[in-house]
């Protein structure tokens, strides 16, 4: 089974992906989880960090490219390993993020960002058994990520108008592949039973 769980940053995507495999672990399932672009791949992190932590000001269409070329590295070698084994895969984004960012954010083509990855990913990637987008709203996030305390991102720190083409974003990729849209301005376990109910059934 592979699940994806999407959103803006501090929509508590992470939260969610950590949640859900403790909860199939805990079942005797074998369960993987994966945060894109970077994950726990030592190549896949390098990619990410040259994009988003280097202050390269690297153009669109190359962020596409190389999120693309971190995609294809944690689909092989974590990903899809575990789902041939009929293990689950748990992801805190997919290329929903590409069309999102760099698709509606930057003016990328979409249909060049779903070429490009359909050229170098299988059919599986691109059909989640369940995929979910988080929302909450812009003031709930911004908190959540002054709370974090992380340093932010180069998309992170991008004008309010960018972040305003993001979050419009969502809804469209939501009706587009037929997404389930979460509210997660509740509590984590609100959030969470929300998803196991999508998951599990009422």
């Amino acid at each position: 089974m592979y699940i994806v769980i999407e959103g803006q940053d501090g929509t508590g995507k992470s939260t969610q992906v950590e949640l859900l495999k403790d909860y199939y672990q805990k079942q005797g399932k074998k369960v993987v989880m994966m945060e894109e672009p970077d994950g726990d791949l030592p190549q896949a992190h390098d990619l990410h960090d040259l994009i988003l932590s280097r202050g390269y000001h690297l153009e669109s269409l190359t962020n596409v490219l190389l999120f693309t070329a971190a995609r294809v590295e944690l689909w092989k070698k974590i990903a899809e390993p575990v789902l041939k084994e009929g293990g689950i895969v748990i992801s805190a984004r997919n290329y929903w993020s590409t069309l999102a960012y760099q698709g509606y954010g930057e003016g990328v083509s979409r249909s060049k960002i779903i070429r490009l990855t359909k050229e170098m990913l299988p059919e599986h990637y691109f059909k989640p058994d369940y995929g979910f987008i988080l929302t909450v709203p812009d003031q709930v996030r911004e908190e959540r990520q002054a709370i974090r305390g992380k340093a932010m991102e180069t998309f992170e720190m991008k004008r309010h108008d960018f972040q305003a083409k993001v979050n419009a974003a969502y809804p469209k990729i939501a009706k587009d592949f037929n997404l389930t849209i979460v509210d997660a301005s509740g509590s984590i376990e609100e959030v969470f039973e929300a998803i196991k109910k999508v998951l599990l059934g009422p």
